[in-house]
Parts: C-alpha cells; sequence; structure tokens
C-alpha cells in the first residue's frame, strides 16, 4: 500500500514540472502512468490502487479510478471515486471517450460506462467532446449542442456523489428529481458503498443518516455550529432543494483542502481536523440521544439496552455465523450487522473484526475461560429497571405540569376573551355604534360581517409572505381567498402599532356612511385575542401611484382614461363632502390611497384618519396634524385648520400628478428649486403649461384649454422653509391603507 501512496504522490507531483493538462479530449486515453490535474492544480484524477487489508490468503487490493488533492501523499481517503462499487482486479484501467461516451475499459471484465450517448436526448457531436477536471472538483464531460451551439454538459461528477462532500457548487439535496447523497464507505478501507447515507431534509431543514432507509440520526442544530468554519446556504426553488457550503476566511489549516466526510461509521468529519460533527457513530436504535432515533426491536430488547466494547475470552461454540461475511460478500457493513444481532433474541453480541465478516455471540461466555480465542466484540448491555418510587415521583410531576399548564392556558383564554369583550363593548357603545348594528343586521341589504381569525387566517395561508400587498402604519395587507372563492384584502392591525384602535375603530363607524361607486367597500371585520383585521374587497389593480409613477405601466392610461380616473376621484370626493349622511373629511388624499378596479376604475381607500363634522362648520382646527406632506393644505399644515377644502387641495395635487407622470416630492429647477405645484405655477405664469404634460399623452391629449387664471401656491419651493409655530399639535408621520407609508413634515 506504501508503494501505492508513493506512486500516486510522483503522479500528482509531476504537474509542477510538465505541462499537466485538465482535459480528456474525445479519443484520447487516461491509464494508471497518467493523471489529469485542475487548472490550478489543486485537485488531480488517475488510477491508484486501494489495499483493503491482510487475510490469511494474502493482501486483497482493487483498483480505482480516484479523484484526490494533489501532493496527498497518504492517499488514505481520495475525493471521488469513479467505480467505488465495481473495482477493476489489476492495472489495466483506461478511461476513455469516444463515440459511445464515457467509460472504462478493462481486461477482467466488461466495460464500466459512466456515460452513454444513447442516454441523452440532445444532438451533439460526439467529436466534439472533451471531459475536463475543474477546480472545484467536478469532473465535467461537455459538447456543443449542433441545434444552437451552446455548450452543455452532458455529465459530472457532482452528480454522483461518494462520501465527501466538497464546497460550493457541490450540492446535498434534490436537483431536477435526482437525489443527491453522501453514502459511506463498507469499512475504513473499503470503498465499495456502506449501509448508511447522509442527506438533506429540505422539509424539516435537518441533515439525516440513514441505515438502509431507516432514520438513524438527524440534527437541526448542526449548521450553526458547522457555520462557524464552513457557510451554509439553503438554496429553494420549483427545481431544486439542496444545501451547499463555502469555506469562513481565516479559520483553520486544513481549509487548503477542505472538505466534510462521512465515514463508515456514520461520523460526518471536518477531514484535516479529524472534528468529528455528527453523533450518528454511537446510535444503535435505541438511544435518543445527540439526535439519535429509536425504532421498535423485539419484545425481548429492554429500553436503555445498547452495544458497549468490551474484551471477553469465548468458546468456539459461543459463535455461530451468517452465510454472508465481508469475506465472501461485501454487501454488510458492521452497522448491518448490529442490527441482525438487535432484531435476533439469542444474539448477545457482534463480532467486530472486519476481515473476519458477521459473527455472533449467542452465549453464554465466560470471561475466565482459556480454552477459547480472546477479541474485541461489542455486547448488549441490559438498563436496569426503574423502582416504583421513581415511576410515582414521574407521575406526580408529570401530573403536577399537566394542571399548571392546563390552568395558564385557561386564565390566558379568559383574559383574552375579556379583553375582546371590553373591546366590542366600547366599539359598540360609541355614538355611532348605531351604523355598526344597522350594517349587521343587514339593513339597506349591507351586511357587515364579523370574520372568525381561524377563517383569516386559512384564507390568507397562514398570512404566507406571498400573500403580502404591502404595508403601512396600521399593519401588513394580505390578500386572502374566502371558501366561496371570493378575494379579499385583510388589512392586519400590527400588535406594536400606534395608530391601531384608533383607526380600527375610525373605519368601522364611517362605513356606515359610505356606499358609494368609487369608494373602497369594507366587508366586515375581526377582533379576536390580539386580532383586530379589516376585510376589504380585493381590488386587483393596486394603486394608482403603481400606475402612474411606472415607465411601462403609465402608457395603459391614455388621457381619456386619466380623465375618468379624476372624474371617478372627484365623484368620490363630492359625495364624502356633499352626500354622505355627513361631512367627510378623508385628509390623506395621494394617489396611494386611490384603488384601481379590474376596469381600472378608481376608488378611494383607508379612512383611518377620516374626520367627521357638522354641517354648518365652515372649519375645524386640530392639534393633531396627520397626513403626508405635499398633499396637505397650506393652512392646515401650518396651523391646523382642516375643512372640504383640505381635501380639495390634495385632489388638485393628485390631478398635477396624474397629468405630468410625475411625483410632487420631485425636484424641478426654474431660477430656484421647485415641487410639482411650484412648477406648475411658473410654466403657467410664462405661458408653458402644456410642458407639464406626460409625454406619454402627446397622441391623446387636446391642446386647448379654457381655464380661469389660478392663484400663486402657498407652498412652491422644494427647499425646507421654517415650520410655523401649531402650540402642542402633534406633528405624525401617517398612512393606513397599508400599501405605502409617507413621510409628513410642513415646509
Amino acid at each position: 500500500m506504501f508503494g501505492s501512496r508513493v506512486l500516486v504522490f510522483i503522479l500528482g507531483c509531476l504537474w509542477l514540472t510538465e505541462a499537466a493538462t485538465n482535459t480528456l479530449n474525445h479519443g484520447d486515453k487516461l491509464n494508471l502512468s497518467d493523471s489529469l490535474v485542475s487548472q490550478n492544480g489543486a485537485v488531480s484524477l488517475g488510477f491508484h490502487r486501494q489495499d483493503y487489508g491482510r487475510y490469511w490468503d494474502g493482501i486483497v487490493s482493487g483498483y480505482y479510478l480516484a479523484m484526490y488533492y494533489t501532493g496527498d501523499t497518504s492517499l488514505n481517503h481520495s475525493i471521488w471515486l469513479a467505480n467505488r462499487d465495481d473495482a477493476i482486479a489489476d492495472d489495466s484501467g483506461v478511461l476513455i471517450v469516444d463515440d459511445t461516451g464515457l467509460k472504462i475499459n478493462r481486461t477482467d471484465g466488461n466495460p464500466i460506462q459512466l456515460f452513454s450517448l444513447q442516454s441523452t436526448s440532445i444532438s451533439i457531436s460526439s467529436s466534439d467532446m472533451k471531459l475536463v477536471l475543474h477546480n472545484s472538483g467536478n469532473l465535467v464531460l461537455q459538447s456543443t449542442d449542433t441545434e444552437n451551439g451552446e455548450n452543455v454538459v452532458l455529465w459530472q461528477s457532482f452528480d454522483h456523489l461518494t462520501d465527501t462532500l466538497l464546497p460550493e457548487p457541490m450540492k446535498l439535496g434534490v436537483s431536477h428529481g435526482r437525489r443527491m447523497l453522501l453514502t459511506s464507505w463498507l469499512t475504513d478501507s473499503i470503498p465499495a458503498s456502506g449501509s448508511l447515507t447522509l442527506e438533506w431534509d429540505p422539509v424539516g431543514n435537518l441533515l439525516v443518516v440513514r441505515l438502509r432507509e431507516r432514520v438513524l440520526w438527524s440534527t437541526g442544530e448542526l449548521l450553526s455550529d458547522l457555520n462557524k468554519i464552513y457557510n451554509f446556504t439553503y438554496v429553494s426553488s420549483p427545481d431544486e432543494q439542496y444545501l451547499h457550503y463555502t469555506i469562513a476566511i481565516g479559520q483553520f489549516a486544513f481549509e487548503e483542502n477542505p472538505r466534510l466526510l462521512f465515514r463508515h461509521d456514520g461520523s460526518l468529519v471536518l477531514e484535516g481536523s479529524r472534528l468529528n460533527i455528527t453523533g450518528s457513530n454511537t446510535c444503535d436504535g435505541n438511544s435518543t440521544e445527540n439526535g439519535c432515533k429509536r425504532w421498535e426491536g423485539p419484545k425481548c430488547r429492554n429500553k436503555g439496552d445498547k452495544y458497549e466494547v468490551r474484551s471477553i475470552t469465548i468458546r468456539p461454540t459461543d459463535i455461530y455465523s451468517t452465510n454472508n461475511t465481508l469475506m465472501g460478500n461485501f454487501s454488510l457493513s458492521i452497522n448491518d450487522c448490529k442490527d441482525i444481532c438487535w432484531n435476533d433474541c439469542n444474539c448477545l453480541g457482534v463480532n467486530a473484526d472486519r476481515e473476519l465478516g458477521c459473527q455472533f455471540l449467542s452465549g453464554p461466555y465466560d470471561e475466565g475461560a482459556l480454552d477459547g480465542m480472546s477479541f474485541q466484540v461489542i455486547i448488549r448491555n441490559r438498563s436496569k429497571s426503574k423502582t416504583w418510587i421513581w415511576i410515582l415521583i414521574s407521575i406526580v410531576i408529570a401530573l403536577t405540569i399537566i394542571v399548571l399548564f392546563s390552568t395558564l392556558f385557561y386564565l390566558r383564554r379568559r383574559s383574552r376573551a375579556r379583553k375582546e369583550e371590553k373591546f366590542l363593548l366600547d366599539l359598540m357603545t360609541s355614538e355611532d355604534a348605531s351604523d355598526i348594528r344597522e350594517l349587521q343586521t343587514g339593513n339597506k341589504g349591507h351586511n357587515l360581517i364579523i370574520y372568525t381569525a381561524e377563517l383569516i387566517v386559512s384564507a390568507t395561508n397562514g398570512f404566507s409572505p406571498e400573500n403580502l400587498l404591502g404595508k403601512g402604519g396600521f399593519g401588513p395587507v394580505f390578500k386572502g381567498t374566502l371558501g366561496d372563492g371570493l378575494a379579499v384584502a385583510i388589512k392586519r392591525l400590527s400588535r406594536g402599532s400606534t395608530q391601531g384602535l384608533v383607526e380600527f375603530r375610525n373605519e368601522l363607524i364611517l362605513i356606515a356612511k359610505l356606499q358609494h361607486t368609487n369608494l373602497v367597500r369594507l366587508l366586515g371585520f375581526c377582533v379576536q385575542g390580539d386580532e383586530k383585521m379589516l376585510v376589504y374587497e380585493y381590488l386587483p389593480n393596486k394603486s394608482l401611484d403603481s400606475f402612474i409613477f411606472d415607465e411601462s405601466k403609465k402608457k395603459l392610461l391614455d388621457w381619456d382614461k386619466r380623465f375618468s380616473i379624476i372624474e371617478g376621484i372627484a365623484q368620490g370626493l363630492l359625495y364624502l363632502h356633499k352626500y354622505s349622511r355627513l361631512r367627510i373629511i378623508h385628509r390623506d388624499l395621494k394617489l396611494s390611497n386611490i384603488l384601481l378596479d379590474e376596469n381600472l376604475n378608481p376608488k378611494i381607500s383607508d379612512f383611518g384618519m377620516a374626520r367627521i363634522y357638522k354641517t354648518n362648520e365652515a372649519g375645524t382646527n386640530t392639534n393633531r396634524i396627520v397626513g403626508t406632506y405635499g398633499y396637505m393644505s397650506p393652512e392646515y399644515a401650518m396651523d391646523g385648520i382642516f375643512s372640504e377644502k383640505s381635501d380639495v387641495y390634495s385632489f388638485g395635487v393628485m390631478v398635477l400628478e396624474v397629468v405630468g407622470g410625475r411625483k410632487n416630492n420631485s425636484h424641478f429647477e426654474f431660477d430656484r428649486p421647485l415641487n410639482l405645484v411650484g412648477y406648475a405655477w411658473e410654466l403657467w405664469k410664462h405661458g408653458a403649461a402644456l410642458e407639464l404634460m406626460d409625454p406619454s399623452l402627446s397622441d391623446s391629449c387636446p391642446k386647448q384649454y379654457q381655464l380661469p387664471v389660478p392663484k400663486q401656491p402657498a407652498f412652491s419651493t422644494g427647499t425646507r422653509i421654517a415650520e410655523t409655530n401649531v402650540g402642542d399639535r402633534e406633528m405624525e408621520n401617517y398612512s393606513v391603507n397599508g400599501l405605502t407609508m409617507s413621510t409628513m413634515d410642513a415646509r
């Protein structure tokens, strides 16, 4: 074995002195005296002899096409093997790329076909095929697609893992229907596939070790430990779900030859440090410690039974063996032997000597006997039964815990129920509560539904991020689908929201008075525990700003459509100010609060900051200024005075944005920085008002207008001006439609 290691070491070093190649072209051959070396010289590929051990009839060995780190003199473990389950008896192995594909020829048997051209439907010219050893350790057979001229990968070693996981781009998981997992060696010296596999479970985010498809070990804590050395990344897509890693810079000396090695005993080792990561090598099907999984055994096995290594002297009559030993059949590993013994009630132990195969101790044995042979065996150790007092203590502790948690659960449910009752009581005893009761009883055909939290959670797929429509001061807004297929928009109150209950109640109270085709319709609400939610009709085209300020979507809105949208907003606003049962001031009109239905008809939304005031009031003063800067009228922003004129001013700003296709807070230059309102005023003064128009409207907009002469706007500059003293008024930043969040600041 030493001679073979020296030979491969010499071959690995030749790349330093000769013109080593990383490519095997069509018709080229690679035999025992040749090797492929990656471009950076780190990885080599060549034929290597592996000695299995010394038996009574001599040394048993085989030849393998092996990949290894260049300069590794020990060669005690390869990175990858092409023929791990089909060793070549002599040194006649030859790797060749020919018209049939990629294969290993030998004199003692049929060729080992690694890839056959008959297995692919891609149209290629076989003469263009070549095998390339990449710096990553990936051996790739590639060619050119004759139909489109693109380079295609026909076969690669990274799709056929052995027992070693290399850094990115090697994957552990599932890719395009192919399971990529690590399989242990049969023993520490026999490369044939063993009984243990290591795979990534994307469902539970776990690494799992299996013994012949039976789960032996799993853990969810491994990655946090490994990330101190390796940076692990989980990738999920419709076609792939896998785990890969990169080396964390500046960690350990073994970074030069990084790999994770899944050994024959089930341990996962950081090669170079010999640090054991998994605990599966200690699992025997009975223990549940360190991630081990227990499975059912025969009734003769008690809980706590396990294997232990002991030195004993036994008589030959105490041993019986199976027909399948490792000398005659390389299909069984020591783990298989332990499993067979565990399921046989007559078996007391299993032979640990790998050269003798599966041999079992049926007993009885005498540790003092001297007429037998002495060797290491694994003995099953029966655990002692628990005494009655420990059983009683365990029962008492369990009952105490059950009673304690039941009491806490009951008290919490009772507290939450009382909170719900108090909130609904406050809601129903407000001065406008009669409007909600009217809607609940179906007054005028408008039925406001009280939904359960369970129904809404189901409708939103558990508030899945994929259902998220947007976020605002009130909280996130999700799309939901009810049981009857009706699509809805659900506004969920954030538990840390400062707006919260005030806006929630405000929208419920106002909805009784707001029934108009240009207003968003509220379908119902939910008050349950900490959850408070509003359920609206779903408008598929979202908000108006998503069209006006998008270069591609704004082209869908010609002049007639924009005029129709402006007219619809005006109709909704006129209803709020004049025709609703009370005069209502919205106080936060902006394009993001104008939603569009499937026909692009506008609907005013977000009444969380709206105010109701008497019809004989000319204006109202408030200490709490809310809204969005740029849309607020001067008298409201500076003095806190609001009336229907405040909404009209905001409407005018929106009209300028719809016509101009630019945001109000954009910067414009004349002789000084200006906002959109100031810019429009300057264009008007200079007789160039049409320059404000969105260029995409040039073909659909009439050019002649007859408009009254406007007055100069109060807010026109784009720079900050001094804030007017409004006493103790609160300056707040609110937008509760759930789709956008804007900044308010009087300038």
